[in-house]
């Protein structure tokens, strides 16, 4: 069988300008949605829908024809992306301003290089190494005392203080789980059919978080009525330009492109996040985080300019 020909670079340049741009803005969608809607049904419904679209396109075009192992490694990858990943960044943003955790999002670079490296990719050079020490730093200077004196004072749940440091740490491990993710959509093998592994991912990240928003007792308070114009804007912008358009060209991009080099939507987005927070929302741009922002984009800068890695091998 003759392989596809490369993409061409401006489709790696449309989907790297829908990824960089789009994402940045959903920081501040997300904000808004989770005004009137509880974050984990607010991540169901968009990723639900997406996923129904999304197969739906694929089964009018009788492509949705599946092997043993496509499901399920589509099922981990939409756990890992969507509920750990995304549901974790959901919730936070609840507790800590959009451009906060944006550059919190920025550490995921950090987090591929060091998960790849210990998973078999060959050993970081130099530059890789400095990176991560630079964007350690970074985070360090990012957090501030807030964690610390939070959890030192034992405050109760609820208080600013602890709330905004659980926001923090819940981005943190958003972060963790979003390199896992994006390193087994690399590797793992699914359905050839352009985007229905992107779709399958959202099906079973969207149930996943039914599920979630269920057990925490998410659908017995709310009511349809509380939903604001605002933020069903903000749901079909998320589930239209978030999940459709940059989603699916992040999940593209992870398939002919060095994760790394993808991983430089968290260059961009930070800057997008903060600059819309603080114009569009009012949010706090105090000088801890500019010289956060300025440590962890020099960070990823050096990261991904680093050398390539090898294809991924499926399994």
């Amino acid at each position: 069988m003759t392989p596809p020909p490369p993409p061409s670079r401006l489709a790696i340049a449309l989907a790297f300008a829908a990824v960089y741009v789009v994402w940045g803005s959903t920081y501040l969608a997300m904000r808004i949605g989770v005004g009137s809607l509880p974050p984990f049904l607010l991540g169901a419904i968009r990723f639900f829908l997406a996923g129904c679209a999304m197969w739906g396109y694929h089964a009018a075009k009788g492509k949705t024809h599946l092997a043993r192992g496509h499901w399920r490694n589509t099922t981990i990858a939409g756990l890992l992306l969507l509920v750990g990943g995304n549901g974790g960044v959901v919730w936070a943003v609840q507790h800590i301003p959009s451009g906060l955790a944006a550059l919190i999002v920025g550490t995921v670079p950090l987090w591929v290089v060091a998960l790849a490296w210990a998973t078999g990719a060959r050993r970081p050079s130099g530059r890789l190494v400095s990176g991560l020490g630079l964007g350690l730093v970074g985070i360090a200077v990012l957090l501030g005392p807030d964690v610390v004196t939070a959890f030192a004072h034992d405050q109760a749940p609820g208080t600013p203080a602890r709330a905004h440091a659980l926001g923090v740490l819940a981005v943190l491990f958003a972060s963790l789980s979003w390199a896992m993710g994006s390193l087994w959509s690399r590797r793992a093998r699914v359905p050839e059919a352009p985007l229905l592994p992107t779709g399958m991912q959202m099906l079973a990240g969207g149930a996943a978080l039914f599920l979630l928003s269920a057990v925490r007792g998410e659908m017995t308070t709310f009511s349809p009525a509380q939903v604001t114009s605002a933020a069903l804007l903000a749901l079909a912008y998320l589930v239209v330009f978030g999940s459709l358009l940059a989603y699916s060209a992040y999940i593209w991009l992870l398939q002919v492109v060095p994760p790394a080099r993808v991983a430089t939507y968290a260059f961009v987005n930070p800057v997008v996040a903060v600059f819309l927070g603080t114009a569009l929302a009012g949010e706090p741009l105090g000088t801890r985080t500019l010289v956060s922002a300025a440590i962890i984009v020099g960070a990823v800068a050096l990261i991904t300019t680093a050398p390539a890695d090898a294809p991924p091998q499926t399994r």
